[in-house]
């Protein structure tokens, strides 16, 4: 069996690694709920930042008077009808990828150090944006919106698979990255370094406030030691 690797590195997507990637996100779940439901929905009004996919699309139907049982029925339907419709709408997304991201996820790949995915997005939307932004090849593996029932559940489920493959062990360091106090929060759920980079619409005073265990504005001040303490 290989030896475990000298750390895992979990990244948050928009406002982490990306940032102002546009509309086209919003845009495939509001399609895709008129799609299934014939309901016309906004996500006006809903605070989408830090929250998963699936919550959005739930907020987006109730506020439109949707019932909980139509909401229920359709999810699934919904779900896969937005990453079908992301899929085929996203644009180039290599200039919206965040300060210092493409080098750090560069120097954690050449160090042997896997990265990984903890994010909001649906499956589909997630990959796709890597893709797009020319970060696909340095990230392994990745846990999406639909798994888990929040952030710290996906959290879990991203730990369970690097174990399984024989990346981490209980000694391993792991840390989380992500923008919002939310990813703080999962991070801190799970036992593992948070790290907050300001570079999403929390501020540096707002995510100081959950007391991550590292606070930078943004990535490209971020050094091993800083991550994993190597």
């Amino acid at each position: 069996m290989q030896a475990p690797a000298p750390g895992l590195v979990l990244f948050d997507i928009d406002g982490t690694l990306l940032r102002r990637a546009g509309p086209h996100h919003r845009e495939a779940l509001v399609s895709a709920v008129r799609s299934i439901t014939g309901i016309e929905t906004t996500t006006e009004n809903v605070p989408v930042q830090g929250m998963l996919d699936r919550d959005i699309v739930e907020q987006m139907l109730r506020n439109a008077g949707a019932s909980p049982a139509l909401i229920r029925r359709s999810m699934p339907l919904v779900v896969a009808r937005a990453q079908r419709i992301y899929a085929r709408t996203c644009p180039d997304l290599r200039r919206r990828v965040c300060p210092g991201a493409r080098m750090l996820l560069y120097r954690l790949w050449r160090r042997g150090v896997p990265a990984g995915l903890v994010t909001g997005n649906l499956t589909r939307i997630g990959w796709k944006k890597m893709e797009r932004a020319g970060l696909r090849p340095y990230l392994r593996f990745g846990a999406f919106a639909e798994l888990a029932k929040d952030r710290a559940g996906l959290v879990r489920i991203a730990l369970r698979y690097a174990r399984g493959q024989g990346w981490i062990d209980g000694q391993t360091r792991v840390a989380l990255v992500g923008d919002h106090p939310n990813d703080i929060g999962a991070a801190r759920a799970n036992r593992i370094r948070a790290v907050a980079v300001a570079t999403g619409l929390a501020g540096a005073e707002e995510l100081a406030a959950h007391s991550p265990d590292v606070l930078v504005p943004d990535m490209r001040v971020l050094t091993m030691e800083m991550l994993l303490g190597l």
